[in-house]
């Protein structure tokens, strides 16, 4: 009897150590702070994935910009530092310009994953970086101007920009320099709080959501319209960390990263129209560019972007070869009309 109550006990020790092992563990970290809406939009993917793929898979995430620099992210994820990274594709757009296409899209991923624009995406990151695009998350969400003071326009109707102390950053640079002939002042986000408070900058680029979050609002008293660009914050993966994955483990995360891609497009939506509520409420003022200088606006938005990309590509291998391509999956001329 002790033999079998021996034999039992080792039998089950080996099936929850073969258990134990099987689980595989994906290590994460995030761009941003915890407290932005972004970020918890993909700390949500994390705990889907983790409830589908308990047993199988989980997410560990370790942190955020505290844990690895938010800039140093992507080269973490690429050397294997970390498995999985959160992050705008600005980020590591000079290794990688075709993430432009992305900046300047007018379509959500849900749109360029039905037209092949996400598999060409994950493609190009393969082969430029040895990383998994596993999907472009919180898509959908456009840019605005934001200013502390009202805002002025020329005779045409064109926004002036002499005087502002602009904040840039490299999402839309290549817009607010080439096409505004602004002199920006490049920050990171953590740091445009306190660059507000000082009088460093009186103006910058933002998402439709988030303001709040990040207390710029306290700041800034003018949203500009129409907006512009798309957010380009997409999930990459250790391309070696991702073929070691079980078949059954890689199912179950690109599962969940699309439907999270058509998720947080309503849920951010959802969002923007909360924020701009609230902002309204407390006495955020909207003004908007019309007629020509309106269509001129987006169109520089757009064009000085492809210029941007274009340019960098034509510097690296392959060259200029996906850039029709990339337009084609990511920009519909005939919305912008």
């Amino acid at each position: 009897m002790k033999m079998t109550i021996l034999g039992g006990i080792l039998a089950s020790s080996t099936l929850v150590a073969n258990v134990a092992h099987s689980e595989e563990t994906i290590s994460a970290v995030h761009a941003f702070p915890e407290s932005l809406i972004y970020t918890k939009s993909f700390l949500s993917f994390v705990d889907k994935v983790n409830e589908a793929g308990e047993g199988i898979v989980q997410i560990d995430v370790r942190g955020g910009p505290e844990a690895i620099g938010m800039f140093q992210q992507p080269d973490a994820v690429r050397d294997g530092i970390v498995d999985m990274v959160y992050t705008p594709g600005s980020f590591y757009g000079g290794a990688l310009p075709e993430k432009d296409a992305m900046v300047a899209s007018n379509l959500t991923a849900v749109e360029t994953r039905m037209n092949g624009g996400i598999e060409l995406i994950d493609q190009i990151h393969q082969e430029k970086m040895g990383l998994k695009y596993l999907g472009w998350f919180d898509s959908g969400v456009c840019y605005n101007l934001w200013t502390r003071n009202e805002p002025t326009f020329d005779a045409e109707g064109n926004l002036e920009v002499d005087g502002l102390k602009l904040r840039g950053n490299n999402v839309y640079n290549a817009f607010f320099t080439n096409y505004l002939n602004a002199q920006v002042i490049d920050l990171p986000t953590g740091e445009v709080y306190s660059a507000l408070q000082r009088g460093v900058v009186d103006a910058t680029g933002w998402t439709q959501i988030g303001l709040i979050d990040l207390k710029w609002n306290e700041f800034l008293n003018y949203r500009i319209e129409p907006c512009f660009f798309s957010t380009d914050l997409g999930v990459i993966v250790n391309n070696e960390k991702w073929d070691s994955l079980s078949d059954e483990a890689r199912k179950i995360v690109q599962d969940v990263a699309i439907q999270h891609e058509k998720d947080s497009v309503a849920a951010l939506r959802a969002k923007r129209d909360e924020d701009f509520e609230a902002l309204d409420a407390a006495g955020m003022k909207v003004v908007s560019l019309e007629g020509d200088a309106k269509a001129k606006y987006l169109a520089a938005a757009r064009e000085k972007t492809w210029e941007r990309m274009k340019s960098v590509m034509s510097e690296q291998p392959g060259g200029t070869d996906n850039y029709d391509r990339l337009l084609e999956l990511f920009y519909d001329l005939n919305a912008a009309k």
